[in-house]
């Protein structure tokens, strides 16, 4: 258990690795309009201040801007764009969190995780194919950032991470809402997509279902998309074969809060 983390968390070398990290990556500006440019001033000014609060445990994040982006077949996908001060002490909480978590997943999960990506869930998925396995079942989850459960996801983090003010500024993160028009708009479920932490929330709260369909016999690769879930399936005694462990809509609903898309499940050769 982890029982004082903020400390590691406020530590001089971790709070510079974290602005290295937003400098480089850039992105758009919150609802206080700062850039990523003028963190480093605006850091040097208030340090003393941020750094206390999030010590007391009494930091209280500003809320997320809403940008609705195009998806390439149709629709819109909603991002919360923190401001650049959320987003470097989100990602202050990452480099701590992450080595603690990201050693309990799946090693079939390639989303979102440290010297893991896409081109690996492929090359995995070639070596089922060379292996024998035939088949790969596609099933999407349905607005997967819009219907995490706080409870669920919190309690999933607590059973690891004792430190009451690291969950209460995590939980302080997922309830800050967003602005839309000028107005404040509460946060009951989902993550915000957009901020780094946001990543490593939704391997966590998606790791019991990776284990769960995880069979010692059969070969799986979930890639990059967090929202996709592929399973290779293979050919036994000459006769196609599912062996699948299932998860039905019921027990996505009442286990995790989601919902599959029946329109875009398929079983497919590769």
């Amino acid at each position: 258990m982890y029982e004082q983390l903020m400390e590691q968390v406020v530590s001089r070398e971790n709070a510079t690795k974290a602005w290295l990290a937003v400098k480089r990556n850039r992105g758009a500006a919150g609802i206080d309009r700062m850039t990523t440019e003028q963190l480093r001033d605006h850091v040097r000014a208030h340090w003393d201040s941020i750094q206390a609060k999030l010590l007391a445990g009494t930091y209280v994040p500003s809320p997320v801007r809403r940008v609705a982006i195009p998806k390439p077949n149709g629709g819109t996908r909603m991002l919360g764009i923190p401001t650049v001060q959320d987003r470097w002490i989100q990602q202050m909480l990452l480099q701590v969190l992450q080595p603690i978590f990201d050693p309990t997943f799946s090693e079939h999960s390639y989303g979102f995780r440290p010297g893991r990506g896409a081109q690996d869930a492929v090359r995995a998925a070639q070596n089922h194919v060379k292996a024998g396995k035939e088949w790969v079942v596609d099933m999407d989850l349905t607005k997967f950032f819009d219907r995490v459960n706080h409870d669920i996801l919190m309690n999933r983090i607590g059973q690891t991470i004792r430190d009451k003010r690291v969950l209460r500024l995590i939980g302080n993160y997922l309830r800050s809402g967003a602005m839309i028009e000028g107005v404040v708009v509460a946060s009951e479920e989902g993550t915000p997509q957009g901020g780094p932490l946001s990543p490593l929330l939704a391997n966590l709260y998606l790791n019991p279902l990776d284990h769960g369909v995880n069979d010692p016999t059969a070969g799986q690769a979930r890639p990059s998309s967090q929202n996709r879930l592929r399973r290779w399936l293979w050919r036994k005694h000459g006769k196609t074969r599912a062996l699948w462990s299932d998860y039905p809509d019921e027990r996505l609903q009442t286990q995790y809060g989601l919902w599959s898309l029946p329109e875009k499940a398929a079983w497919k050769h590769p």
